[in-house]
């Protein structure tokens, strides 16, 4: 009998064997162990003159404000930690007893102006600050916006607020989908869920996997509309989106950095870290989740990662890709991104690099030898646009996969 267990589990350890994403020593290393942050006080700031201001809700951002003058105030807007990316990211509440104009100075403290302020009196609904109510000062650091108060609650922002709320009810909403399957894969650093949308019909095993990631930086939240769009057409109804998810499997990662979004930070997650400065050390548990999982799902099913596509925001629409070739689809970056172009009637706008940091593109190389692209949108990009170009990304990308085999 004693003979029989230890058979039995001889035969039984190598399905045991443990996945895990594995280290690398990129050539340009970042120091990705945790650093100090400073949380900004949440309160209701009381003024002179009857008027108010908050930054008691998710997504959030106001360090200061004060008048310093009749009808003039300024808001302090500082980042969680430095260094840091230069994209100041503000948002806040106003309104007052009587309706009264005010200008409203935003004052950086580690940056210039960014971010074309949004008002909203919802918090759901948003429209550009027009520009006359908008000026810069001379050395373009601070901005000074002309707002209208009154008794109705006035939010203003740097970009329209997509919280971790927003994420979570746009993936149950996808997962009604029959080919998608939603789960938390793990947790943030303050317990918030990271979400898989698991896309694919049928057998998973051996079935080539391709990666979305987003959101790694609270603030681009034109690059988390352009991958909607991206996901919403791979579950279209319509024949290509159905034989494309019967053929392979997308894993996608719609906010890597919950934590950064719902306390408004610039860029970091509360381990005042740059996520997208991880990939090959994995010191932050929003990459170590993700990482693990896409290589441990991968591996039990004998699967390969032939593309990752990670959707960020920056000054103007570009794609970040690699110089090296890659072993999975080798030619498809090029025949992707020529399609786009010509679908849309716009210049592709590539900035190809050798293996450089540790971001998630060249981890995408590193780790599955497949193309990794860095999907960035502008930040002023036209909103409409966005939704299309999202569309038109995935209608290309399912046309090439699927003339693959």
């Amino acid at each position: 009998m004693r003979i029989l267990l230890y058979l039995l589990l001889v035969l039984l350890v190598p399905t045991c064997k443990s996945y895990e994403a594995k280290t690398y020593e990129f050539p340009k290393p970042v120091d990705t162990t945790t650093r100090p942050i400073t949380l900004q006080t949440k309160k209701v700031y009381e003024l002179p003159d009857g008027i108010y201001a908050d930054n008691l809700f998710d997504g959030a951002r106001l360090n200061n404000i004060e008048r310093t003058d009749a009808n003039k105030l300024r808001a302090d807007i500082d980042p969680e930690n430095t260094p840091i990316n230069r994209s100041p990211y503000y948002a806040f509440r106003l309104w007052s007893n009587e309706d009264q104009t005010v200008e409203l100075e935003l004052n950086y403290s580690y940056s210039r102006h960014r971010y074309p302020p949004k008002i909203s009196r919802d918090g759901e609904n948003w429209e550009l600050l027009p520009e006359d109510k908008l000026k810069l000062a001379a050395d373009s650091i601070n901005a000074f916006l002309e707002l209208e108060l009154s008794t109705d609650t006035l939010w203003v922002a740097a970009q329209e607020l997509q919280t971790s709320k927003h994420v979570r009810q746009w993936c149950e909403t996808q997962s009604a989908h029959p080919a998608v399957q939603l789960s938390s894969i793990g947790k943030s650093r303050e317990g918030r869920d990271l979400w898989c949308l698991d896309i694919g019909v049928g057998d998973s095993r051996k079935k080539d996997v391709i990666v979305v990631l987003g959101r790694q930086h609270p603030p681009e939240v034109t690059g988390w509309f352009a991958m909607q769009a991206f996901v919403e057409e791979l579950l279209a109804e319509h024949q290509m989106a159905q034989r494309f998810v019967e053929r392979y499997r997308i894993l996608v990662f719609p906010l890597l950095n919950p934590d950064g979004v719902d306390l408004g930070h610039w860029r970091h997650n509360t381990g005042g870290i740059d996520l997208n400065r991880d990939w090959g050390y994995y010191n932050q548990p929003e990459v170590r989740n993700v990482a693990n999982y896409v290589v441990e799902t991968v591996g039990r099913n004998r699967s390969n990662v032939i593309l990752g596509l990670d959707f960020h925001s920056t000054y103007w629409d570009i794609y970040y890709t690699n110089r090296e070739t890659p072993e999975q689809i080798p030619e498809f970056k090029d025949y992707w991104l020529m399609g786009i172009s010509e679908t849309l009637g716009e210049p592709t706008n590539e900035r190809p690099s050798w293996l450089g940091g540790p971001v998630s593109k060249n981890w995408i190389l590193t780790q599955f030898n497949a193309p990794g692209v860095t999907y960035e949108i502008g930040d002023k990009t036209p909103r409409d646009f966005i939704k299309r170009k999202g569309q038109v990304s995935a209608q290309e990308m399912m046309q090439l996969l699927i003339l693959r085999n």
